[in-house]
């Protein structure tokens, strides 16, 4: 019986990083087990003495490992330890087949694989399952670790595991990635090295003056690693600090897009007959009306430490204990300026595309005295992550092991600043005219009427200032064992005891002033603050920003000397710093238990044959106590904002729970020396994310004409499944070429849909529809959306009535009218997630080919097409369940390289995917990110065995990105970038 030549096999479960270790203790080089321990000695497929000296050696190692794995596995790995191919490890990971990633500022930060979302990938340290937190003002939805965290120096491979185990934790429906980090017996030899890099971020200076950052930042990295006693001890000792400069400017419709079909009436919808709006859209079609259009200028300053400390004990030659500590750091500022037109619905002109989805090509409304909207905002927030584990592996007999491995790891995110971790004060020039926005281009094209900006008119509005804390925390404890039962099969079992503990607290402290005079007029502030400037420039690459008709000017400003002036004028700061008081406070538990079996052998008829089978049982239950703000008063204070205002909290707690039992198979024939057939079966399950179970209520304190909005959490959600079937041929012709094509097939159930429904808490009511309100409409002749002249109406024959108090000073419809308990309830459209009973399918392909020539050159090419029946319909009103991240991905690659020089240039491709269902102002609608290619490169020039250079480049070709909704002219934003490069040096002593 032919024996599977030795190869790379690498790690993917938290309960393998054990088996990693003892045969790196065997045999004194980098190994790892995959997440099926091995089968036999045939199967175990010792790992042979790897040492990567470069890009092509990489290249031989990562085909090693797809070679020789159970079941379909893609990875990276480093060229030398502290050396990772890419400086960004989601972008190293969107080269390989069937990945593709989400960019946050031009940086990778998530990975989709196969179609499926980040959401439903399940990322792993060193086998370990990780926490994760963010402060975006909502709970965190993704499970997924964000790869921001951690710094590539300290990274010695990525791990792709494409198809399920037994063995395998669950959660990766699209696929399960372990990130590897070096062990001191890795290898024998000690390795010490210190690497300097700059970055020059092209982004950081395509800002205003106020958002700028550094021309150029530093990052430094250093690494240890070695053994002593003959052996019995190692330490690894890795540390890296980043500091990096960038920003972006967008346009976009960032307060969403109003959704109607083209009978409808009311507040929003375009009148019928509409006889300045060309080609109105006809009943039965579905159009959209914006709220706004926004130009925001964004800089941002990013600190990033990371460190890690393994020791490693080999007391005796059948036992390996490891002890290893994890913490990474990101200190993260954003500055932003931003100026905006807020449409109110009423005096409508423009230009529709035909049905039946219809959308406008120029949308506008005619004004006199609105606000020009112009704003200054701040995040400063840390995120730390610390990780502890311990691992044991004891070879019990020549026959038996086992393998031991906890973990303690959390996640923090809150503010770096005592102002709290969002804020923005917001101004305004109160002379607004006839405004109209331009969609038929790529940029949007805002135009304004009969609106000089002066300073002499530039006024205080109203102010947020947000405050967020999420603390996410793992404990996980696993034992695995593995059973020898002859040369030809073997037994693996285990247990795993999981428990998840997410935390997210809110507070928000709120300045509802609006319209003209709201904080004492433009007298309020000094004139001094303000620095006029243009748009245009600021979007250069994007075409149609260099139209006529754009509103090209604004005034940017300091955010600190805004805060300053508006302190003075309101002679207090008490509305001007974030409450540390968290009145909204949700906590999730979720506790997991599971044990799983999977028996490996292999054969021979007439070709060799592997087979894994195997089944997984895991039981979880949730549990979601919270405390939730109540909101007390309701009040209408301009034309469209009725802000709430909440006192004192209640507590409320939800739970839920499932089990699921998961089997798999794995079958690989070796038909040829050459050629490798496969095929596998698995049931995954993904796990909700943690917003959707997280069991409290929030409402927003801002409700408008149509109603509240808020959310409301659901902790029995089950999990999404999937029926996953692959089939895969792999011919490798040559050392480190190959080619190979894959089919995937993912049958998918227990469908979590987005929804909204309507309810009525805390029994509010709101002065929109009182008898007020319908006198004006009815003996005033005030249109049903026309809602300044319902305000003053009311404020004119009505100045007594209870709650009405009218603000002559400030224009006719200016004052405030509170909500009595006669008035009709308060209707929040709350956003909440449900399973459904429908079923779809996802099918894909794969197609990779890489070649390299003995000249030193070579490339690779590979291509992902994905279809199913989950891809978001555009002519659907209202929610439905759509799978985000599905999309097709290729990427080319071709490099050089000898003994002294390296280069490589990679294209990566994402074709147009599903982003989120973007709730906007009026429930889910697709959000689209446009097709997108970028083009980096890097060079390399080794002076001497001890001292390399390497200089690298992102986004050559300085592309642009864009999203939009139902169609190419509904706006989500355009977003310029810029490239980034990078130029370093590295000494191994």
């Amino acid at each position: 019986m032919r024996q599977p030549c030795p190869a790379l096999r690498l790690t993917s479960l938290a309960a393998a990083s054990g088996l990693l270790f003892a045969s790196a203790a065997a045999h004194a080089q980098a190994t790892a087990t995959p997440p099926a321990a091995a089968a036999s000695a045939a199967q175990a497929q010792q790992l042979e003495t790897v040492v990567i000296t470069g890009i092509r050696r990489s290249l031989e190692t990562s085909v090693n490992l797809k070679r020789s794995s159970s079941g379909l596995v893609d990875g990276i790995v480093a060229e030398d330890i502290g050396k990772f191919p890419d400086t960004n490890l989601a972008e190293a990971m969107s080269r390989i087949s069937g990945v593709s990633i989400d960019r946050s500022n031009g940086e990778g930060t998530k990975v989709t694989v196969r179609g499926m979302g980040p959401d439903f990938n399940l990322v792993l340290l060193n086998g370990r399952q990780m926490p994760g937190s963010n402060v975006d003002g909502s709970a965190p939805s993704s499970r997924s670790f964000d790869f921001s965290n951690l710094a590539a120096e300290g990274v010695s491979a990525l791990e792709v595991y494409k198809t399920s185990k037994a063995s395998t934790p669950t959660g990766g429906m699209g696929a399960t990635i372990n990130i590897r980090t070096p062990r001191p017996f890795d290898g024998k030899e000690t390795i010490a090295s210190f690497g300097v890099k700059m970055v020059k971020d092209q982004s950081a200076q395509r800002l205003p003056d106020p958002e700028k950052g550094k021309n150029a930042t530093p990052e430094v990295s250093g690494i240890y690693s070695s053994q002593f006693a003959d052996g019995m001890f190692g330490i690894t000792l890795i540390g890296s600090y980043q500091e990096r400069d960038s920003g972006y400017n967008t346009s976009a419709a960032n307060n969403g897009w109003h959704t109607f079909k083209g009978s409808d009436s009311g507040w929003g919808p375009l009148p019928n007959p509409a006889p300045e709006v060309k080609n109105r859209p006809q009943a039965n079609d579905i159009y959209n009306v914006p709220q706004s259009l926004n130009y925001a200028f964004t800089g941002i300053h990013r600190e990033r430490t990371n460190g890690q400390l393994v020791l490693q004990a080999r007391p005796t030659k059948d036992l390996v204990g490891t002890l290893d500590f994890t913490m990474s750091e990101q200190k993260f500022t954003s500055k932003r300026n931003d100026i905006s037109a807020w449409f109110n619905f009423g005096g409508q002109f423009g230009e529709y595309t035909p049905g039946p989805i219809a959308t406008p090509i120029i949308y506008g409304e005619h004004m006199a005295n609105s606000d020009v909207a112009m704003g200054a905002s701040r995040i400063k927030t840390k995120n730390k992550n610390q990780s502890l584990g311990l691992n044991l592996k004891w070879k019990a007999t020549d026959a038996l092991n086992f393998d031991f491995d906890a973990h303690h790891s959390t996640a923090t995110s809150g503010a770096d600043d005592p102002l709290g971790t969002a804020v923005t004060l917001a101004t305004a020039s109160m002379n607004r005219g006839d405004t109209f926005v331009d969609f038929s281009q790529k940029f949007p094209v805002l135009s304004i009427k009969n609106a000089p900006l002066t300073p002499a008119l530039q006024e205080l509005q109203g102010s947020v200032f947000g405050n967020s804390y999420q603390k996410d925390q793992v404990d996980q404890f696993q034992a695995r064992g593995n059973w020898k039962i002859n040369t030809d099969s073997s037994l693996d079992f285990g247990v795993a005891l999981t428990n998840v503990k997410n935390r997210s607290a809110f507070a928000n402290v709120q300045r509802d002033t609006w319209g003209a005079n709201a904080a004492g007029g433009p007298s309020a502030m000094p004139d001094d603050i303000w620095h006029a400037d243009s748009i245009s420039k600021y979007f250069s690459r994007i075409p149609g920003s260099n139209d006529p008709r754009l509103y090209n000017q604004l005034f940017v400003f300091d955010f600190d000397e805004l805060r300053n002036a508006a302190i003075k004028a309101l002679g207090s700061d008490a509305l001007l710093k974030a409450s540390f008081d968290f009145k909204d406070d949700f906590r999730t538990t979720e506790k997991s238990q599971a044990i799983f079996g999977q028996y490996n052998a292999n054969w021979d008829w007439g070709v060799p044959f592997e087979a894994s089978l195997g089944a997984r049982y895991e039981r979880t239950k949730v549990n979601s106590p919270s405390v939730e703000s109540i909101p007390t008063t309701v009040r209408w204070v301009s034309d469209n904002e009725i802000p709430i205002t909440f006192s004192g909290t209640r507590s409320s707690s939800r739970s839920g729970k499932y089990g699921y039992f998961l089997p798999s198979l794995d079958l690989a024939a070796d038909v040829t020396a050459d050629t490798k057939l496969r095929v596998s079966y698995g049931q995954t399950i993904g796990r909700p994310g943690w917003s959707a179970i997280q069991g409290g209520q929030t409402l927003d304190g801002l409700a408008r004409l149509n109603g509240g909005s808020g959310s409301i959490g659901n902790p029995d959600l089950k999990p999404l499944k999937s029926n996953n079937f692959d089939f895969s041929a792999e011919h490798y012709y040559a050392k480190s070429s190959y080619i190979s094509a894959a089919y995937f097939h993912k049958s998918i159930t227990n469908y979590i849909e987005s929804t909204v429904v309507d309810a009525t808490p805390f029994d509010l009511h709101t002065p929109v529809g009182n008898a007020m309100f319908n006198e004006a409409i009815n003996t005033g002749g005030c249109g049903q959306s026309d809602s300044g002249c319902i305000r003053t109406y009311i404020f004119a024959h009505f100045p007594n009535a209870p709650g009405v108090a009218a603000n002559p000073a400030q224009g006719p419809s200016a004052g405030i009218i509170t909500a009595q308990p006669t008035d009709p309830s308060l209707i929040f459209k709350l956003a909440t997630q449900a399973n459904s009973a429908r079923k779809a399918s996802l099918n894909g392909i794969e197609l990779n080919a890489q070649h390299t020539f003995r000249n030193g050159f070579g490339g690779s090419i590979n291509y992902t097409k994905v279809r199913s029946g989950l891809a978001a319909k555009d002519n659907v009103i209202g929610n439905q369940f759509a799978l985000v991240g599905l999309g097709d991905s290729g990427n080319v690659v071709a490099f050089y390289e000898d003994d002294t020089y390296s280069a490589r240039v990679a294209y990566n491709w994402r074709g147009k995917y599903l982003a989120a269902n973007f709730g906007g102002t009026d429930g889910a609608q697709p959000l689209y990110v446009e097709p997108y290619g970028q083009v980096d490169i890097s060079l390399g020039y080794i002076l001497n065995p001890h001292l390399s250079f390497q200089l690298e480049a992102i986004n050559l070709t300085d592309q642009y990105t864009r999203t939009h909704m139902r169609a190419e002219q509904q706006i989500g934003s355009v977003t310029q970038l810029g490239r980034r490069v990078m130029i370093g040096a590295r000494y191994k002593f």
